[in-house]
């Protein structure tokens, strides 16, 4: 029994040793704007089963429970954490955060999927082409995409996506709509790192609406989003995952002593 301890312990410290890992990338990212923090999610492996429940002993009684040795653990999967960051005022025009659910549509190179990823970084910049994009990266185009007019000043964004500008002859032009992009699995993107998702068929197709349709959230300009990690809350889990790691440590240093017990009876 004690191999089979050597083996659940060294599942448990694989599984922990990825938990900190996560854990890390969180506390890395805490001052990265718009950045969701991820949970890890346990489940416990298969079962030997040395006993049956119900079943029949020499006295004709029939047992009310059996005996399983458990085999370790493993991760079932990594959830992200969709809750909303904090709005912070930045003070600037081309600022913009989402107060409540929904991505911004870019355009990514053609190697990574279909060419299209979401963000929820609103930190937009107008390229030398005056069109509008996501200050990530080499800069991704909004899509559908939208093109600021040379000499356009005092450019202002709605709630629901509509832009607005002042042009040279003091006149206020429409120049464009934002769309917000919904899914009904958000949890089934993928990370494609550089605050960037895409779509995957657990994730479904994308839901694109104006801010504020359909439960799409609402755009607050000069605002931007920060990371929901939260740092103590992730301290607090490093050093319970630290706690574990030592105690699956401490399994396999018992197992390794009950062996050696045994080994030594021949000697003895």
């Amino acid at each position: 029994m004690a191999i089979t301890a050597l083996h659940a312990a060294a599942t448990g410290l694989r599984a922990l040793s990825t938990q900190i890992d996560v854990v890390a990338n969180n506390l890395a990212n805490a001052e990265t704007t718009a950045f969701k923090g991820q949970r890890v999610n346990f489940e416990d492996l298969f079962y030997q089963t040395l006993k049956q429940p119900g079943t029949i002993n020499g006295s004709g009684d029939i047992a009310p429970s059996g005996i399983y040795v458990g085999l370790g653990t493993r991760i079932s999967n990594t959830q992200l954490d969709l809750t909303q960051g904090s709005l912070e005022n930045t003070g600037g025009s081309m600022d913009v955060g989402i107060q409540g659910p929904g991505f911004f549509k870019v355009k990514v190179l053609d190697t990574l999927g279909n060419g299209t990823a979401y963000t929820r970084n609103g930190q937009f910049f107008v390229n030398n082409k005056g069109q509008l994009v996501i200050g990530m990266g080499d800069g991704y185009n909004l899509d559908p995409p939208i093109v600021l007019p040379t000499g356009v000043t005092s450019i202002t964004i709605s709630q629901d996506g509509n832009i607005e500008g002042l042009k040279p002859d003091g006149t206020t032009s429409q120049l464009g709509q934002i769309k917000i992009s919904q899914f009904v699995n958000p949890q089934g993107l993928q990370l494609l790192g550089g605050s960037l998702y895409q779509e995957t068929e657990s994730s479904g197709p994308p839901i694109d609406d104006k801010p504020g349709d359909q439960g799409a959230g609402l755009l607050l300009q000069n605002y931007l989003e920060s990371s929901n990690v939260d740092p103590v809350k992730e301290l607090v889990t490093l050093i319970k995952t630290q706690r574990a790691f030592e105690l699956n440590s401490q399994s396999i240093q018992t197992a390794d002593q009950a062996l050696q017990t045994v080994t030594n009876l021949r000697r003895s």
